[in-house]
């Protein structure tokens, strides 16, 4: 029995020593997890506040950016506006200009029109002075020859301004 109260007795004495070993083990984690949890948490807290900060400087960015945009939306209405008066006034001139030029055209065709008319009455005049100088010319070629038959001789020259006039 004395053996075996010795051999409890080492072993109680084993158990206290792996005891005592895993309550510094136990202790030494602990400590080792509250470091990394402060130094964590000041991570994340200084995590934190730079994200806050980014998204300060984001929202503060996306407000500058979206006057810009509304700043260039308006003046790209307003650009809009101001080229679609433009248009219309340049649609209005050019149309002014397309009725002057028709109503010149019109008053050119008008003279022209009176112009062919007057060249017309012209001709038919021309035509009709023409057709009784041809029979003058007829009947003193007619009388010429009546007359050379008559002895006398037929002579060109007096005839040639006869035919000039027709001409």
């Amino acid at each position: 029995m004395s053996n075996c109260y010795r051999t409890l007795s080492q072993h109680l004495n084993d158990l206290k020593k792996e005891n005592f070993s895993l309550k510094l083990r136990i202790y030494f984690l602990e400590e080792r997890i509250q470091q990394k949890f402060e130094d964590s948490s000041e991570d994340v807290y200084k995590t934190n506040i730079e994200l806050k900060v980014e998204v300060e400087s984001l929202k503060q960015e996306l407000q500058e950016k979206q006057q810009l945009l509304d700043k260039a939306l308006t003046t790209a209405e307003s650009l809009t506006s101001q080229n679609e008066a433009e248009l219309q006034r340049r649609c209005e001139e050019r149309q002014q200009e397309i009725d002057q030029m028709q109503e010149v055209l019109e008053t050119k065709i008008q003279l022209v029109h009176e112009e062919a008319q007057l060249m017309r009455s012209e001709a038919e005049r021309m035509a009709i002075l023409s057709d009784s100088r041809s029979q003058q010319s007829c009947v003193t070629m007619e009388t010429v020859a009546k007359e050379n038959q008559g002895g006398h001789s037929f002579q060109p020259a007096t005839l040639l301004p006869d035919r000039d006039k027709d001409r």
